[in-house]
């Protein structure tokens, strides 16, 4: 099947009830038919739904769907985009290992890398975007390279090609954040990625409504990381679930009005008076254009630019939006506006953002589904009142 096709076609098998929409099953555990299967399924003798930690239909349901249209033999959620990061490194890494990341990563990637795996003996070097002197950083016990592409917020593009050369000569695992871009714009496993990690919480739900996490990738991965969830428990709940394979049958269509509407803005904010710096990934003058075009379907929902007047101008920015949110979602029907310095990284510091292509005066626009003069004129007006 098409991808169109897979993401809405892909269902739980129906029940008795010939229903045309696949229930909620919002139950904690499963009654068995006898002893022996009650054993056998605690055994992995065969599968079949025990208790909702471990397996439920609705979670069961997303999991196929991801796992096909990212094109990868299986996939796991999670109760947030977050639990998926942690569990993909936690699940196989262990102490005395070391990690390789890019620096241009999400927030709170960046503080489990830098605060919470060092505590258990896991350590790492982070990378820049381009991939030449990777190498040098390699060593004998390093075992994953974790990137994210495009990035947030500054929607760096890192070439997957060579990210996937280069992990399968060094026989690393290779982790792929692909939220930004979902698998309908772009599947890292094309180009040798073993893992593909997703907040869910963003396109795939695509209303803001609410939170999950995938982890698709290679079987035998994620029988480890399927064992780490199960012990640790942040299970997706079926509701979610179930509303988040709802949403994956409008995604397509979703990501095509994103990607034109992102478009259109990074067009007119280039040519603004008041703006410095436009960053689209399908812009000619993004740096990697030409990479994004090899490896992406289209540019992605999000537009980063930097106002003239820098962090002051930027704030009077944000505060003379009338039908922008101010939000630190992204990937919703309605367009959002944040200030990643001062919210989505602000933990990181000065000089850790400076490296991941933060300025205090970045501005990250998620376009959503309005009409896109709508949003310009929004921001225009926005720009007009808040300039120095």
């Amino acid at each position: 099947m098409k991808f169109e096709t897979a993401a809405i076609r892909l269902q739980t098998e129906r029940s008795q009830h010939r229903e045309h929409s696949t229930p909620i099953f919002p139950t904690s555990s499963f009654v068995f038919d006898d002893a022996e299967q009650m054993r056998s399924l605690f055994a992995d003798e065969q599968e079949g739904n025990i208790y909702s930690r471990f397996t439920n239909p609705n979670c069961s349901e997303l999991e196929q769907k991801m796992a096909a249209l990212e094109g990868v033999d299986d996939a796991l959620s999670t109760s947030s985009g977050m639990a998926a990061i942690f569990a993909s490194m936690m699940g196989l890494l262990r102490s005395g290992d070391h990690l390789l990341a890019t620096k241009a990563i999400f927030g709170a990637t960046f503080t489990v890398i830098t605060q919470w795996l060092p505590r258990w003996g896991i350590t790492c070097d982070f990378l820049d975007t381009d991939t030449a002197n990777w190498q040098e950083h390699v060593r004998p016990n390093t075992k994953m390279l974790f990137i994210e592409t495009p990035s947030n917020p500054g929607l760096d593009i890192i070439d997957l090609e060579a990210a996937g050369q280069f992990a399968k000569r060094n026989h690393l695992i290779f982790n792929v954040d692909n939220c930004f871009a979902t698998p309908y714009l772009q599947q890292p496993a094309r180009f040798g990625a073993d893992l593909i990690t997703h907040s869910s919480t963003k396109f795939l739900d695509g209303q803001g409504r609410v939170l999950g996490g995938i982890v698709a990738g290679r079987a035998d991965l994620l029988v480890d990381i399927k064992k780490f969830c199960r012990s640790t428990g942040p299970s997706l709940s079926p509701f979610n679930a179930w509303l988040l394979s709802k949403s994956l049958e409008t995604l397509a269509v979703r990501l095509d009005r994103h990607c034109d509407n992102a478009l259109a803005l990074a067009k007119y904010l280039s040519a603004h008076d008041e703006v410095q710096m436009v960053r689209y990934p399908f812009l000619d003058t993004h740096p990697a254009a030409a990479i994004a075009r090899k490896q992406m379907k289209n540019g992605g929902g999000l537009v980063t630019f930097e106002v003239k007047g820098g962090l002051e101008q930027g704030r009077r920015f944000l505060d003379a939006l009338q039908m922008l949110s101010l939000s630190a979602n992204l990937g919703d029907t309605r367009s959002i506006a944040t200030h990643p310095a001062s919210t989505t990284h602000a933990k990181m510091t000065a000089d850790d953002r400076k490296a991941a292509g933060i300025s205090d005066g970045l501005i990250r626009i998620s376009a959503g589904l309005e009409h896109i003069d709508d949003i310009i004129e929004d921001i225009d007006n926005a720009l007009k009142i808040s300039r120095v």
